[in-house]
């Protein structure tokens, strides 16, 4: 169903949610829906999704950081959100701490099921860039693709509410477990992620996507050019190691433009496609969630960046010294099979693929680090080396990779 347009300057900053103008889409089949939502925001490297279980129980608190830094609901604004959603009698509400901090979440049990209450992070409320995200999903949950659905707002239907200039999202809760490891789901993995570009191969909105991607982007550039002068233990020891991850990311690039990246057509692509952005049942993907990075690149873009979270190897965060430079090959051929499951990719597609996974990696890791000098819990310099010595393996392993995803 098409989105109306959204208007924010007309939503008075004390006006009660749904009076004003509700950016967002209407939604098909208005009420609750059986089964419920999920949440975004994990990380890449290392991470899994998964159902909530023994949180908390919500208080009176106001909109401030607890002591952890999560924020939460304060009571009169949740009964005023609840009030503009028509899911029945609700028989518990508890937080929902996965995320981000800036984005409170609570889990609903009602008489007509479980629901995720989101309230957006400032940052991440623009109304225009939500009401694409959302167009991605409905359009998505109209063809029987596995998310979580949105719930319409009980008076006009729509896909998200604005109350004093925040945003609010309410989606169905699905159980799910968290990425298994195993080679069948990862076949899902690759597979869903097949079916997610084949049905928006010719979508369209009347929203503006965003561009970019992590391929020849100078902000990654620019982050690791400041790291010498940002991290311990000081520019001697950390310089050779951003200037050979710099080189490296150059070179990446360079090679996939070689191959004809640039000149491949764009779509809508998810561009977060990892397993902490999925729910698992019997090995089978049961919900894609975080539709937020979703933008116009080459679909090569994706699949690669999936191949990478899907095969790379972690461990122990208290010492990434011992994490293996190589990949899963098994993990990492298998996802490539389920993708061509749905859709084949071409040869040309296939010999970029390693260069875009460096790129993808050298680019998730520069971000944090560069901002805080760590990645999460973990030193920023001792991840960088480890990530250094995952390049240099997947360069010297580069035709092997394109040798093991093309037989």
């Amino acid at each position: 169903m098409p989105l109306r347009q959204p208007d924010p300057s007309t939503q008075s900053p004390d006006a009660s949610p749904g009076q004003g103008s509700v950016a967002g889409a209407a939604v098909a089949g208005s009420g609750a829906a059986s089964a419920g939502g999920s949440v975004a925001g994990a990380p890449a490297i290392g991470s899994a999704g998964g159902s909530v279980a023994g949180a908390p129980a919500i208080t009176g608190a106001g909109q401030v950081p607890r002591p952890g830094g999560r924020e939460q609901f304060a009571a009169d604004e949740l009964a005023i959100v609840l009030s503009h959603f028509d899911i029945g009698i609700i028989e518990s509400i508890v937080e929902y701490p996965r995320g981000s901090r800036k984005s409170p979440k609570l889990l609903i049990v009602s008489e007509q099921g479980k629901f995720l209450l989101k309230r957006r992070a400032r940052g991440k409320d623009d109304v225009y860039k939500v009401a694409f995200s959302h167009a991605v999903q409905l359009y998505l949950a109209s063809k029987q693709f596995p998310l979580p659905h949105l719930i319409g707002t009980k008076n006009d239907n729509n896909s998200m509410l604005q109350w004093r200039n925040l945003v609010y999202e309410l989606f169905e809760y699905i159980p799910g477990q968290p990425y298994p490891q195993t080679l069948e789901a990862t076949f899902d993995g690759g597979r869903v992620l097949s079916l997610y570009h084949k049905l928006l191969h010719d979508f369209r909105s009347e929203w503006q996507p965003s561009g970019g991607s992590y391929h020849m982007a100078q902000s990654v550039e620019n982050g690791l050019q400041s790291l010498p002068g940002r991290l311990p233990p000081g520019e001697a020891q950390v310089a050779p190691v951003a200037n050979f991850l710099l080189d490296s990311y150059r070179h990446a690039a360079q090679t996939a433009s070689a191959l004809g990246l640039d000149n491949w057509p764009n779509q809508i692509v998810h561009a977060d496609w990892h397993p902490g952005n999925m729910l698992f049942r019997d090995n089978r993907v049961v919900a894609v969630i975080d539709y937020d990075a979703a933008r116009l690149q080459p679909r090569i873009i994706d699949a690669a960046n999936g191949a990478l979270q899907f095969s790379i190897i972690g461990g122990d965060v208290e010492d990434v010294s011992t994490w293996p430079e190589y990949i899963d090959e098994s993990r990492f051929k298998r996802f490539l099979r389920g993708y061509d499951e749905v859709m084949l990719l071409s040869e040309a597609e296939v010999r970029t693929i390693p260069w875009l996974m460096i790129e993808a990696l050298i680019a998730e890791a520069v971000f944090p680090i560069a901002a805080t000098g760590q990645f999460g819990r973990m030193d920023g310099f001792s991840f960088l080396q480890m990530v250094q010595r995952k390049v240099y393996w997947m360069q010297r392993s580069a035709d092997r990779l394109v040798e093991l995803a093309i037989s």
